[in-house]
């Protein structure tokens, strides 16, 4: 099974960052490290955390120095306390230096969605509902981030634009050839061109789900709705289709509309302005 630091999309982030970060030109280390000095270091966590990113940080520190030895000493989806060591390198004191950030971004970002993705999906224990990801991803990093809020415990949605059709609001406003209050009929056009791809329709009102329910999708997007709102919705839906809440839904509120009965919550924030998890590489000596 292929995993996901030989991906290659993420093969070529991180020889990107590799670049990025010059780490064949580290002019400190030069300087001032014995190039045949051979030492041992850790990554390892500052604080409490699920962590993510283990196999990812292992690859950079090879793709820089094959002849480093690495040891992942804690799996990804481990939930671990603060000075837990995570990752165990040997090798060139200099190439242990030269690629200690970029391994560091790499696994501190991952961390970092991966436990508050965690803390989501605690926060609708239960209920039925999942925990969504969105396309809200750095540019480049889709694969990263996506596999940490599985590690998290969370679902992923459509990778890209080509593994689903979900219809918006700006969709319909340029649906070049039909009446943009018509979702019944956004869904069989869909439908007619994409026959095998799953359908999903953004609605905001009872009016646009009922019309949209019609032509029976496999989604309905509530967008904006209040956890009341969300209720109705699902009573009116009665199990005829999946439901997703999304927009302005957050950890305060999560629960109770989770507790509505939608089927899944689909949030940003996993990954657009995740806080990076407090990771640090320690020689030993």
């Amino acid at each position: 099974m292929k995993t996901i630091e030989s991906e290659p999309t993420v093969i070529a982030a991180i020889q990107a960052a590799l670049a990025e970060d010059g780490v064949a030109h580290d002019v400190t280390s030069l300087a001032l490290v014995d190039p045949e000095a051979i030492v041992t270091a850790h990554i390892l966590t500052r604080h409490p955390c699920r962590t993510a990113g283990a196999t990812v940080g292992r690859h950079v520190f090879t793709l820089s120095d094959p002849s480093l030895e690495i040891e992942i000493l804690v799996a990804d989806g481990s939930d671990v306390e603060a000075n837990t060591n995570i990752l165990k390198i040997k090798g060139h004191a200099a190439s242990i230096l030269s690629a200690e950030r970029a391994a560091l971004n790499f696994m501190q970002r991952m961390t970092g969605i991966a436990t508050a993705t965690k803390r989501f999906v605690d926060a609708v224990s239960g209920t039925r509902c999942k925990i969504l990801d969105t396309r809200k991803t750095v540019p480049g990093l889709r694969l990263i981030d996506k596999y940490s809020v599985k590690i998290g415990g969370g679902t992923n949605h459509r990778m890209g634009l080509h593994d689903m059709v979900l219809i918006k609001d700006n969709h319909r406003k340029l649906w070049k050839e039909g009446d943009p209050n018509r979702l019944d009929q956004a869904v069989i056009a869909a439908r007619e061109q994409f026959p095998d791809l799953p359908v999903e329709v953004e609605v905001e009102n009872f009016d646009e789900l009922r019309s949209a329910l019609s032509a029976n999708p496999e989604w309905i997007m509530l967008d904006n709705m209040p956890p009341e709102q969300m209720r109705e919705a699902v009573n009116i839906v009665a199990g005829r289709c999946k439901l997703e809440a999304s927009g302005g839904i957050t950890a305060e509120t999560i629960h109770a509309a989770a507790a509505t009965g939608v089927d899944a919550i689909s949030l940003g924030c996993l990954t657009h302005s995740v806080i990076a998890a407090d990771l640090s590489l320690e020689i030993d000596l």
